[in-house]
C-alpha cells in the first residue's frame, strides 16, 4: 500500500476512483520542489529532536539520491502513487525503510502541495522575466535602428498623424515593462512559506516554520494555517500576469500581421520566422504572430478556469484544488514556448523604410500640424480646427494632398493661411516638432531609448537573481 491515507480503509480504491483522484501524471514536474521542502522539513525535525544526527545524514542522503534518480528517469512512478508526495515518499522508504516515514511528521500533503506549487512560481516567474526582457532587447533594437524612421500613426487603423518606427516599437515596450514590474509585485506576495501549517490547524511538534521559509528563500511563513492550505492567490494572480502578457503579445502580433501584409509592405520576416503554403507557392505567412494572438486566448482561459475553480471554496483543503496546477503549468508553458519565436520574429526581421516612409503623409496625416500652426499664431484651435477641415475637404474634391495645395487656394480658406504654413507641411518637420517626453520626435525617441537601456540593465539583474535554492 503506497497510499498516505490508507490506515481505516479495509480495501483499495476503485479503479475509476484511482484515475481520477491521481495528479501523478502532472505534478511530477514538482518532485525538485517538493524535495527541496523535505530536506528543509528534515533539518526542522533534527532540530525538534524528532531525528537524532545519525538518521538527518541518512535521510538527507537518500533526498540526494532520490532527486537524482528523478531528474535521470530511473525512479518509475505509476498511477498508483497518485501524487508526486506519495511517489517520492516511497522513494524514500524504498531506500531507508522505516525511517523514511519519519519525514511525515509534523506536515500534510495540504501544506507541501502549496509550498511546492509556491516554488515551482517563484522560480518559473524569473525565467518567464528573463524572456520578456530578451523581447524587450529585439524591441529596442530595432527601434534603436529606426530612431527617425517615418510611418504613419494610426487611431482606428486608420491614418492619424506621422511617427516614427523607433516610436510605435517601444510603445510595445512600456506594457512588457510593466510585466515585469507586476511579476516583481507579484513575488514579494508570493514569498510566503505554507510548509507548517499541517492539513489547516499548524502542528502540536516543536516544528520553525519561520526557519523553514528561510531556508526555502521565502521571505516569511504563513500568518495563518488555514488560509496557508487554501491560499491560491498567488497562483490566480501570476496566471492574471500571463493573460496580461498574452494580451500584449497579442496586440504586437496584430501589427506584425498587418504590417508583413502586401496592403502595409512596412516589414518582411525572416525565412526562419515564417511559414508557407502547402497549395500557394509565393505565401510567407506570419505565423508567429498569428500563435500570439491564438496563444493569449488559451492563457486568459487558464486564469479564468482557476478563478471559477476557486470561487466559493469552503475553507481550507478541498479536491478542487488538485486543478490548480495544471493551468499554471500550461501558461508558463506556453509563454516559455512563445517568447523566443516572438523575439527571434523581431530581432530579425527587415523593416521596409522606403515604403513606410511615403505611405506616412497619405490621408492628410499633416491636417493637426496645420491646426497646430494656426493655434501658435493666435488662431482659438476650435476655429483653427475648422480651417483644417476645409483644407482637407477641398484637397479631396481635387484628389491632392495638402502638400499639394495652392497658395491662392489656401488663402480662399482663410486669411491665416499664409505660404508659411509650408513650414510644416512635411513629415520631417512634423515629427522634428514633436520633442516633448514622451513623444515621437527621433529626439524624445533617444530619450525614451536611454530610459529603456537603464531599465532593462537593472531588469537583467532582478531576472538572474535564484530565489529558489535548488
Amino acid at each position: 500500500m503506497t497510499k498516505l491515507w490508507g490506515g481505516r480503509f479495509a480495501g483499495g480504491p476503485a479503479e475509476a476512483l484511482e484515475m481520477l483522484n491521481a495528479s501523478i501524471t502532472f505534478d511530477m514536474r514538482l518532485a525538485p520542489y517538493d524535495l527541496l521542502a523535505s530536506r528543509a522539513h528534515a533539518r526542522v525535525l533534527h532540530r525538534a529532536g524528532l531525528l537524532d544526527d545519525a538518521e538527518l545524514d541518512k535521510m538527507l542522503t537518500a533526498l540526494t539520491e532520490l532527486g537524482e534518480a528523478v531528474a535521470s528517469g530511473g525512479f518509475e512512478v505509476s498511477i498508483a502513487d497518485e501524487d508526486v508526495h506519495t511517489a517520492l515518499e516511497r522513494g524514500l522508504v524504498e531506500r531507508l525503510g522505516p525511517l523514511g516515514g519519519k519525514l511525515r511528521a509534523g506536515r500534510s500533503r495540504n501544506d507541501q502541495i502549496a509550498t511546492d506549487l509556491r516554488l515551482y512560481c517563484r522560480d518559473h516567474a524569473r525565467g518567464l522575466a528573463a524572456d520578456l526582457i530578451d523581447l524587450i532587447d529585439a524591441l529596442v533594437a530595432q527601434a534603436g535602428a529606426h530612431v527617425d524612421a517615418p510611418v504613419p500613426g494610426m487611431t482606428h487603423l486608420q491614418h492619424a498623424q506621422p511617427v516614427t518606427f523607433g516610436h510605435q516599437l517601444l510603445a510595445h515596450v512600456q506594457p512588457l515593462l510593466r510585466d515585469l514590474e507586476r511579476l516583481r509585485d507579484w513575488d514579494r506576495r508570493a514569498a510566503v512559506s505554507p510548509l507548517g501549517s499541517g492539513a489547516l490547524a499548524g502542528s502540536s511538534l516543536p516544528l520553525d516554520p519561520a526557519a523553514v521559509a528561510a531556508e526555502l528563500g521565502f521571505d516569511s511563513c504563513a500568518a495563518n494555517s488555514m488560509d496557508g492550505v487554501a491560499d491560491r492567490d498567488f497562483a490566480a494572480e501570476l496566471l492574471f500576469v500571463a493573460a496580461t502578457v498574452g494580451i500584449h503579445l497579442s496586440r504586437l502580433g496584430e501589427e506584425v500581421v498587418l504590417w508583413s501584409s502586401s496592403e502595409f509592405g512596412w516589414i518582411e520576416l525572416d525565412d526562419a520566422y515564417a511559414t508557407g503554403s502547402s497549395i500557394m507557392p509565393q505565401k510567407k505567412n506570419p505565423d508567429i504572430a498569428e500563435l500570439a494572438r491564438g496563444k493569449s486566448g488559451r492563457l486568459v482561459g487558464n486564469l479564468t478556469a482557476l478563478l471559477v475553480t476557486l470561487k466559493s471554496l469552503p475553507l481550507t483543503y478541498n479536491k478542487d484544488l488538485q486543478e490548480d496546477k495544471e493551468p499554471v503549468f500550461d501558461s508558463l508553458d506556453n509563454l516559455a514556448l512563445l517568447l523566443p519565436a516572438v523575439t527571434g520574429m523581431i530581432r530579425t526581421m527587415k523593416v521596409n523604410t522606403d515604403v513606410m516612409a511615403d505611405s506616412a503623409p497619405r490621408g492628410f496625416s499633416l491636417a493637426t500640424e496645420i491646426a497646430d500652426w494656426l493655434v501658435r499664431r493666435g488662431v482659438p484651435f476650435r476655429d483653427a480646427h475648422e480651417v483644417t477641415g476645409a483644407v482637407v475637404a477641398h484637397c479631396g474634391k481635387l484628389g491632392i494632398e495638402l502638400d499639394e495645395i495652392s497658395d491662392s487656394d489656401l488663402a480662399g480658406i482663410s486669411e491665416h493661411l499664409t505660404p508659411q504654413v509650408r513650414e510644416v507641411l512635411s513629415v520631417e518637420g512634423a515629427l522634428a516638432g514633436r520633442t516633448t517626453p514622451g513623444s515621437t520626435g527621433p529626439t524624445a525617441v533617444r530619450s525614451q531609448l536611454a530610459v529603456v537601456g537603464t531599465a532593462l540593465a537593472e531588469w537583467r539583474v532582478w531576472a538572474d537573481t535564484k530565489v529558489v535554492p535548488l
